[in-house]
């Protein structure tokens, strides 16, 4: 088997589950009201409250998994001497990751679940950041190919391509008869599903009246 199979199929891996995460985080955006706008506690919640579900998730996930993994494989359970790196980087890799994580909730919170524009910026900033890493450690021992910067110039072209030609479903509803110019706005600025709940709170307004 080609040794470079198996990262190349742990890489795409990581890109499906990654792909999905923010789809999925985007399912515990707060409630919205009847004016479009993200409703706060106690009623709703803050971006961090599913974030806390996330962190349970790595912490049973990596915690267990490691161990069990680790013992599987045979490795010992010492963090001292030459096995302290393991300790030191993987711990700041994982605070990266969760400082990463924490962004992205926040992100697909605050932007009604918007995983079409959120995602790419993502996906395609995280691989800019990777290289411009990469050329800053090794800056001095290599010689940087002008390829590299083209290449994150069609990166950025990309992210702006996908993001704006991702579909977005279906088109905002229009506004019961009878409403002012400000709810048309909030109905025109809200995704489908929230337009959905502005107008049958717009129907429940008027049959109340």
């Amino acid at each position: 088997m080609n040794k470079m199979l198996i990262p190349i199929l742990f890489a795409i891996g990581t890109a499906l589950f990654w792909g999905c995460y923010g789809p999925t985080i985007g399912n515990a955006a707060t409630p919205r009201g009847i004016d479009g706008k993200p409703l706060l506690p106690p009623e709703g919640w803050s971006p961090f409250k599913p974030y806390v579900f996330i962190g349970i998730a790595y912490l049973v996930i990596a915690i267990i998994g490691g161990i069990a993994m680790m013992k599987v494989k045979g490795d010992s359970f010492t963090y001292t001497g030459a096995h302290f790196a393991t300790a030191k980087w993987g711990f700041l890799a994982g605070t990266l990751g969760a400082l990463g994580a924490c962004c992205l909730t926040t992100a697909m919170m605050t932007s009604r679940g918007n995983a079409l524009l959120v995602m790419p910026i993502v996906f395609g900033g995280a691989v800019t950041v990777t290289a411009i890493v990469s050329v800053l450690r090794l800056h001095e021992s290599v010689k940087i190919s002008p390829m590299l910067w083209m290449g994150m110039a069609l990166t950025f072209i990309g992210v702006v391509i996908v993001a704006r030609n991702t579909p977005h479903g279906h088109a905002p509803t229009k506004p019961a008869k009878g409403h002012g110019a400000a709810d048309h706005a909030a109905s025109d600025a809200a995704p489908a599903g929230d337009a959905v709940v502005h107008n049958e709170g717009a129907i429940t307004d008027e049959a109340a009246g």
